[in-house]
């Protein structure tokens, strides 16, 4: 993975002459967070907010009006509506090298299928998003790669890829009991590409009552799709937490947490782990649960390389899934741009019964919040991928599989005795570790919390993977309680493989 400096990128757009760029937002950003907030109100008459998620779907912009269309540009925008919870307008305006114009909204530029409406009722509403067309996986076809709709999420695809989690620009307090507060994206320029252009360049402003932010996105669709990403954050007054670059994700159920109800899926999720590279060289993962009740994991660490929500298995008969194909579904890496400091990467799991919600969050929030008035920049590329090998350290084995079983002893008779523990095996497997031979001595390296205690910890040579699969067994002390475990494979004084870091939910 090539890294690259925030000083490059702000050189590479500072070079460009445009009628319109980030300190212009950053302006607005700056000017509105010493205003008092003044929240959106909405404009939506009853008949559209009262709409079933199918009856908006069926309420498309028309293709013949794609914004581009006829153009030279391989880059087409299309609208989305305001209908059902997204009932306040955002604006919307183009940027070419001598101009920034707003791109008005029309009822006629939109088809309502078969659902009933007045006609009169869309006529005074507005775009409550956007989305990105571009000929991704064929050149004769345009693909949506990109879609910016609600509060401040957007979701990125790269190709053969269909869409699965989603980034926002900012998080206030997640999962505090004062409540979350939700930045929303009120204002969008976006900048004409030119028929040669490969990438293409978004600026956005944000609001909240405590927080207004300037970003500068830089699109670049490919394989893997990756968004350049600058933002310039004003507090407005003090929050209880800051979650910077945040991803948001969806986990019912898998290998590591089966279904409890019979289910055909092995697994149903849009990520499976929390992947961390420490600024000190370790690489951690984290496992993801469906909780019973809410949880938050944190990791602290200095100046981060990188951290994600990853979908690690890519085996479709994991899924069987031919409608939603969950295997398909792009990992989420973010990769800090300079140095962010000292702070931590906080995951947060909450409860959910069906696969409409999502419940998984993770961002970053430094140890110091910035004082109100005062800019703070981040600066960092995000990556939407299926090559999940390519994110991380051949030198290091990553986790494979995390499996979980009832624990049994396998008697003299051959037959296994459930004993009451609870098994993982954790299969490593990586490019370093393949070359290995198989006599090579390896041990695990285990500590476990203070409501565990370990009753076994064997490793042995995969073949199939050509790894080591370790096998830990436990007995929970209380149940009611969530039990804390590590591990990682060494061979001598080398270790071998990242940190597997996992949370064993309450069982209540």
């Amino acid at each position: 993975m090539q890294l690259a400096s925030a000083a490059v990128m702000l050189a590479m757009y500072a070079s460009n002459s445009w009628a319109f760029d980030l300190n212009d937002v950053a302006k607005e950003a700056k000017s509105l967070a010493g205003q008092s907030y003044e929240a959106p109100k909405s404009n939506l008459p009853s008949q559209l907010r009262d709409l079933k998620y199918a009856d908006y779907q069926q309420i498309q912009y028309k293709r013949d009006k794609a914004y581009w269309g006829k153009l030279r540009t391989p880059f087409k925008l299309e609208f989305y509506p305001e209908g059902m919870y997204f009932d306040v307008p955002v604006k919307v305006n183009e940027v070419t090298a001598n101009s920034v114009r707003e791109i008005k909204y029309s009822p006629d530029d939109f088809t309502f299928g078969n659902i009933p409406h007045d006609a009169d009722s869309f006529k005074n509403l507005g775009f409550a998003g956007f989305k990105v067309l571009y000929p991704l996986n064929s050149k004769n076809k345009e693909d949506e790669i990109t879609s910016f709709l609600g509060a401040s999420y957007f979701r990125v695809i790269g190709a053969g890829q269909v869409y699965g989690l989603s980034a926002r620009g900012l998080a206030i307090d997640t999962a505090l009991p004062s409540g979350e507060e939700f930045p929303r994206f009120k204002e969008f320029w976006i900048q004409r590409p030119k028929p040669q252009d490969k990438q293409l360049v978004i600026y956005a402003l944000l609001d909240s009552p405590r927080a207004t932010g300037a970003y500068r996105f830089v699109l670049h669709p490919g394989k893997e799709s990756t968004v350049d990403v600058n933002s310039k954050i004003f507090l407005r007054d003090n929050v209880g937490k800051l979650g910077i670059a945040p991803l948001t994700s969806m986990f019912l159920f898998g290998a590591n947490q089966p279904s409890p109800t019979l289910n055909y899926r092995d697994e149903l999720h849009d990520s499976d782990g929390l992947s961390i590279h420490n600024g000190n060289g370790e690489w951690i993962w984290r496992p993801l649960n469906n909780p019973k009740r809410l949880a938050v994991s944190t990791y602290t660490l200095e100046n981060p390389k990188g951290f994600g929500l990853l979908q690690r298995n890519r085996d479709f008969s994991h899924y069987q899934d031919l409608d939603d194909r969950y295997d398909e579904r792009p990992s989420g890496w973010v990769e800090p741009l300079g140095n962010w400091g000292k702070g931590h990467v906080e995951l947060v799991e909450i409860p959910t019964n069906d696969e409409t919600n999502d419940n998984i969050v993770a961002f970053w929030s430094p140890e110091k919040m910035p004082e109100p008035g005062k800019e703070t920049d981040f600066n960092y590329r995000l990556h939407f991928t299926r090559d999940e090998a390519q994110l991380h350290s051949p030198n290091v084995a990553w986790v494979a599989d995390t499996l979980r079983s009832a624990g049994d002893v396998k008697q003299s008779n051959l037959v296994r005795q459930p004993d009451g523990s609870i098994a993982f095996i954790i299969d490593f497997a990586g490019k370093a570790m393949s070359k290995l031979p198989q006599e090579t001595q390896v041990a695990p390296q285990v500590s476990i919390g203070d409501n565990g205690e370990v009753v076994e910890q064997s490793v042995r040579y995969n073949p199939v993977t050509k790894g080591w699969r370790l096998v830990l067994r436990l007995r929970v002390k209380d149940p009611k309680k969530t039990t804390e475990m590590r591990a990682a494979l060494v061979s001598g004084d080398k270790t071998l493989t990242e940190t597997w870091s996992y949370q064993l939910p309450a069982n209540e």
